[in-house]
């Protein structure tokens, strides 16, 4: 039984900050390429590393060699002896697209569908990289700003009635009647569907009218603000309405949101701890130079709406603070370690991940081993560890499959 410090790859996405991972991770960045995603886990996409007997193995491969041993007999037994999420640090500086994950099902029958059609795997065409669903937890490390998920209808459509548009987009008229989901899904189908000579129209009048009308309230102030932001780089893009449609979301470091199969959102600005399950589905509606798929979009999209829910942790012992979710893969908890305040634990049940994002600690397990951590390093714990303790003052966040 064993830990292994993580060396993880970064996503370099055009959208990403180029200053936050560098710093949490100690390196320069001299040619200001943007860091977007630190990916901890064993995604085949970009597999974490690590050094045994002077050898470099991923992290998959160190798994395949002994699945129930380093993943634990349950970890191992439900999850096809697989780990069951991928741990991120994400940091936008630019709005990423608007986008959906599939459920398990739609991603299962949508990868067999895209493999028997001959699209490979790195083809920017594709929908479905992998067979498996992808709920996922987003835990603010900065002020984050989001949207997610529809807010209600009969807000989105006093929105749309102040700034004159009802009568322009199609559908607004039968949501104004009817805010239920049907008329919801009518109405944005239509806007995604419509023509390009349309959604220019509809485009260059909701700029016109959000430039000219005052907000009311500060929900409306936010709301106009990031549909003139995104319009500057989005003009002629329908996706600069998703501020009228989706919840409006500024998390405070340590909240979290999060995201079942089926709810449109988008990050836009800011730093956090993602976890999700071991997936790379993405469903893109705009807001992107990337693949877009509207008809499958719409397929996967739930047209629930309401406010939003944001995670606060809950306190598990005296230093560790639980995200709670549904989501069977993963689980997300924060400790905050001092040298009078240590986290310990007598036997590690399956594998678990932890960050260090501030402080340094030393780890101590099995009785006799022990390992120092500093900010921005993470290690991999097999199940089966003995006497776990972390000492020193330090911050961590700890992904663990919650059985």
């Amino acid at each position: 039984m064993f830990i292994y410090k993580l060396k993880n790859k970064i996503q370099k996405y055009v959208w990403g900050s180029k200053t936050f991972i560098p710093e949490l991770l100690g390196f320069t960045n001299p040619d200001a390429e943007p860091q977007a995603e630190l990916w901890m886990g064993a995604h085949p996409k970009a597999p974490s590393e690590i050094s045994k007997n002077d050898k470099t193995i991923s992290l998959a491969d160190l798994i395949k060699q002994n699945p129930e041993t380093i993943l634990g007999s349950e970890v191992a037994s439900n999850f096809n002896n697989k780990l069951p999420f991928l741990f991120k640090v994400l940091a936008a500086e630019e709005p990423l697209s608007i986008q959906v994950h599939p459920n398990l099902k739609q991603a299962e029958e949508g990868f067999n569908r895209e493999n028997k059609a001959g699209i490979s795997l790195d083809s920017p065409t594709r929908n479905y990289k992998d067979d498996n669903h992808k709920p996922e937890l987003i835990c603010a490390l900065t002020p984050f700003d989001a949207m997610c998920g529809f807010r209600d209808v009969n807000e989105i459509v006093e929105i749309l009635t102040y700034l004159d548009l009802v009568k322009i987009l199609p559908g607004t008229v039968e949501l104004q009647k009817d805010p239920s989901e049907d008329s919801l899904k009518h109405f944005f189908t239509s806007l995604m569907k419509s023509t390009a000579k349309e959604k220019t129209v509809f485009v260059n009048s909701l700029i016109r009218e959000t430039s000219n009308k005052t907000p009311r309230t500060q929900n409306e102030k936010l709301i106009f603000a990031w549909i003139l932001k995104l319009s500057l780089k989005y003009p002629a893009d329908v996706g600069i309405f998703a501020p009228i449609l989706l919840n409006v979301i500024k998390l405070q470091p340590g909240e979290a949101l999060y995201l079942n199969a089926g709810i449109l959102h988008a990050y836009l600005h800011g730093a956090g701890i993602e976890i999700m399950a071991n997936s790379d589905n993405v469903l893109r509606g705009g807001l992107t130079s990337k693949h877009v798929d509207v008809p499958e979009l719409l397929k996967t999209l739930s047209f629930s709406s309401g406010k939003t829910v944001i995670i606060k942790p809950k306190q598990q012992r005296r230093n560790e603070f639980i995200y709670q979710t549904p989501a069977r893969e993963f689980e997300l908890s924060f400790l905050k370690n001092s040298d009078k305040n240590h986290f310990n634990i007598k036997e590690t049940k399956c594998s678990q991940i932890l960050l260090c994002t501030k402080g340094n600690s030393e780890i101590y397990w099995n009785s006799n081993k022990n390992l120092k951590v500093k900010k921005g390093e993470s290690i991999f714990i097999s199940a089966g560890v003995k006497n776990l303790i972390l000492e020193g003052t330090a911050e961590f966040y700890r992904a663990v499959v919650p059985i």
